[in-house]
């Protein structure tokens, strides 16, 4: 239990206890106060005290349960006295004069005087605090805890709260200032407010600790001060309205100008005042949020319907400004309020231009720009918006491969058009969050070309073909061997997308014939990497080239041991021969050839008797038309080693007897059926080696020819492009009738299959499983189908069901 008698305060007039002596001494040497004990006064101020202490030191027992008196002397002014508690002593007793009346006097005037520091502390300009903040501190403690009127207190407080606040706010209502600098005044008003209300919490600090606490309906000073300036300064339209006018004028101001406003520290303060007074949302966000929403939706339909921007600047103004709001609003205005303002921002540019912006981008935008998009669409999820313009952006593929007029460049077209694609999709088009591709962009892009190379059957196909044809005969050309190859995996990216896979390989397998056999490949090492590559990753079938190079292996060996058993100087140690398996290498069998001169004949004639000694059983069909030779002509300018085809060579040689010859007679001695092309690569291409008459482009029935002995080239070894080494139109068309003779067989095949495992099956599903056994290679249509079923039918390997027309039947 705690006795205390705490003396604070005491005017200089009075010498309280000091002046007193006790009349009774305690002569007991035991009289000193143990450590552990409380301590007494060091001499008892009545007699009844001093009888007490003589009882104590002859042992007595002393009851303890009387009146304390205590009388003061001098008393000319207290302040207070503060009694807490009587202890063991009971209770305690005041007396001495007018006591009882003078307290009441002095609470009275410290109550007086503490109204008329707090009301000097809550007007702006006032000096009239009459004492130290100590006083007001100490007074305050009297007055609540000793005099007990904290209630009085309180109220008086909780009033000129209430004055202060009004005063203020007739001070901003009356103010002539406008826009950022009466917000700068309103900013001044509430930092003063806050600090003096914070000033008065310290001050009157025992009015919430010994007053408020103990009455829990009541609001600490704190919140009284705050409720109300709450109530009366942002309840108010005026107040509001000109806070709100303020900030549109800054905002306005800085968006025009695009400088930062001299005032904006003001804005940066009004928020931290807005925010300690709970009405940040509702005054500053919420209001600056529409004023966004309202100024960029005017400026957007400015830039886009009246002065008709581009979709790249527009772009580029939309980054601009929402960049600049982000800054601004992380300058000013809470984490929490950045992305909203930097959002509203977005939207209000892109409300109404998604679908604009989405079309106009691929045409204008690339790389950076087309990333900027991506994110722009990405915050306003318009990114199914924008996915739908890529698909539609990347369709126009089916326009490269429908134009017939720039079929040698539709590879070219669709790799550049590809790499534009995959580009983005890689560097724009990414989830920041994943990092990853966005999975719709992607599959968009397939379909696209899937659907493209669609618009024009076998073509697309037989074009990568013939585009890996020349990446192969023209070589890597100084490019590192990484480059080289990926731009052949660039060409079988596209190979991926096309469903003529048997087109494809047959015109691949026909131009590597070519390849090996005139010796035009780049690299064989090459060569065998890509067929390798087509065979694992692509269709097992292309493991056909390992074949071919078998027999061109073989042949080589045979050609050495038939050089080494005839003589050194026969004509014949010139020849090369390469003895070809009709089952790998796909040629057509010639049915009529050139005529060869007699000397060629001969030496060919004596190779095939040794073949056949050699290989017993095998039979030798001579094709002409892949044949080269090097013919040694004298020019006037000097001798040149001619590299011609077989049938050039024929045909030139025929000028060893003869000046001039005209057409007829040259075909009379050759029976050369492509005579006419052999000629224009002759006489009407840019090596003229022969002329003619009468000049042209065309070869006629009754046009002259003769050796041109004025020709000139600066290499000594000159290659004479051979028709016959390139695909002709009529080679063409029998490759493409010869791939639509094999599907139709891989079709009846595969019908056959399905329909003895599964003996019947209606139309719809031997259509659908026909398909799916075929697509590895081709996907047939359906009329082509049904024109196999109807075939199969008539030869009797099916039927149908007498009832059910519908419905076939395996005929065993």
């Amino acid at each position: 239990m705690t006795d205390v008698i705490s003396l604070l305060t005491f005017p200089d007039t009075s010498k309280a206890f000091t002046a007193y002596r006790s009349t009774v001494v305690d002569v007991d040497d035991r009289s000193a106060s143990h450590p552990r004990k409380t301590p007494r006064l060091d001499a008892d101020s009545d007699s009844g005290s001093a009888s007490r202490s003589r009882d104590g030191g002859k042992g007595k027992n002393v009851d303890r349960g009387g009146p304390v008196r205590i009388q003061v002397y001098g008393f000319a002014g207290l302040h207070f006295i503060l009694f807490s508690g009587c202890g063991a002593y009971g209770r305690t007793d005041i007396v001495g004069g007018v006591v009882g009346s003078a307290l009441n006097k002095v609470y009275d005037n410290l109550f007086v005087r503490l109204s008329r520091s707090i009301r000097a502390l809550l007007e702006k300009g006032s000096d009239e605090l009459s004492t130290t903040y100590e006083g007001v501190y100490t007074a305050c403690r009297g007055v609540v805890c000793v005099a007990g009127r904290g209630e009085g207190l309180y109220e008086m407080v909780k009033a000129e709260i209430h004055k202060c606040v009004n005063r203020l706010a007739e001070e901003l209502e009356k103010t002539n200032k406008e826009g950022v600098e009466w917000i700068g005044q309103f900013v001044e008003t509430c930092a003063w407010f806050e600090g003096q209300v914070a000033l008065l919490e310290s001050l009157l600090t025992y009015l919430d600790r010994a007053y408020v606490l103990k009455n829990p309906s009541f609001p600490s000073i704190h919140d009284l001060a705050f409720t109300r300036f709450r109530e009366r300064i942002f309840s108010g339209y005026f107040i509001v309205d000109k806070l709100q006018k303020g900030i549109s004028t800054w905002v306005t101001w800085e968006r025009n100008e695009g400088q930062v406003h001299i005032h904006r520290p003001f804005l940066k303060k009004l928020v931290s005042h807005l925010v300690t007074h709970h009405v940040y949302d509702a005054i500053f966000e919420r209001h600056f949020v529409e004023q966004t929403q309202e100024y960029f939706s005017k400026e957007s339909y400015q830039m886009v319907e009246v002065e008709k921007a581009k979709a790249k600047v527009f772009l580029a103004h939309c980054n601009q400004r929402t960049n600049e709001e982000q800054g601004r609003a992380r300058d000013v205005m809470l984490d929490g309020t950045v992305a909203l303002v930097k959002d509203t921002a977005i939207r209000a540019l892109f409300k109404g231009r998604l679908e604009w912006m989405a079309k106009e981008v691929f045409m204008e935008c690339k790389g950076t720009d087309l990333k900027k998009t991506y994110a722009l669409f990405s915050s306003v999820d318009g990114l199914p918006v924008l996915c739908r313009e890529f698909k539609a952006y990347v369709q126009a593929v089916q326009d490269v491969v429908k134009d017939t007029s720039k079929d040698d460049e539709m590879v070219n077209r669709l790799l550049e058009f590809k790499s534009f694609a995959d580009t983005t999709l890689k560097e724009a088009f990414v989830n920041p969050s994943t990092k990853q591709n966005n999975q719709d962009f992607s599959y968009g892009l397939i379909d696209a070309f899937t659907k493209g190379f669609k618009a024009r059957r076998n073509k697309p196909a037989e074009q990568i073909a013939k585009h890996v044809d020349r990446l192969m005969r023209y070589g890597q050309r100084g490019m590192s061997d990484a480059a080289f190859e990926a731009l052949l995996d660039a060409a079988l990216a596209l190979y991926r997308f096309t469903d003529d896979k048997d087109v494809f390989r047959t015109f691949y397998h026909r131009a590597l014939a070519k390849r090996l056999l005139l010796e035009r490949s780049a690299s064989d090492d090459f060569e065998k990497a890509m067929l390798k590559k087509l065979k694992e990753k692509y269709d097992p079938e292309f493991g056909m080239g390992d074949h071919m190079f078998n027999d061109l292996a073989l042949s080589r060996d045979i050609m050495r041991e038939y050089h080494a058993r005839i003589k050194d100087d026969s004509s014949a140690q010139k020849l090369s021969v390469m003895v070809l398996q009709s089952s790998v290498w796909p040629f057509l069998e010639r049915t009529k050839d050139v005529d060869l001169p007699s000397s060629m004949q001969t030496d060919l004639n004596n190779y095939t008797t040794f073949y056949k000694i050699k290989h017993q059983g095998h039979k030798l069909d001579w094709d002409h038309s892949l044949g080269t030779a090097t013919v040694k002509a004298r020019f006037a300018a000097g001798p040149k080693d001619l590299t011609v085809s077989l049938y050039q060579a024929v045909v030139l040689l025929l000028f060893n007897d003869e000046t001039e010859i005209g057409y007829r007679q040259i075909l009379e001695e050759t029976h050369d059926g492509e005579l006419r092309r052999t000629l224009q690569s002759l006489a009407c291409a840019n090596k003229k080696v022969l002329k003619k008459r009468p000049v042209g482009k065309d070869v006629n029935d009754k046009d002259i020819f003769y050796f041109n002995a004025e020709f000139t080239d600066p290499r000594a070894k000159v290659h004479i492009n051979s028709i016959q080494a390139k695909e002709t139109a009529e080679e063409n068309q029998r490759t493409q009738s010869h791939i639509e003779g094999d599907r139709k067989h891989y079709l009846d095949a595969a019908i056959v299959r399905i329909m003895k495992a599964k003996k019947e099956l209606s139309h719809e599903q031997l259509k659908n499983e026909t398909i799916d056994a075929v697509k590895s290679h081709f996907v047939p249509e359906v009329s082509v189908i049904k024109q196999r079923i109807d075939g199969l039918v008539e030869q009797e390997y099916l039927r149908r069901d007498e009832e059910d027309h519908n419905l076939y039947i395996y005929v065993a």
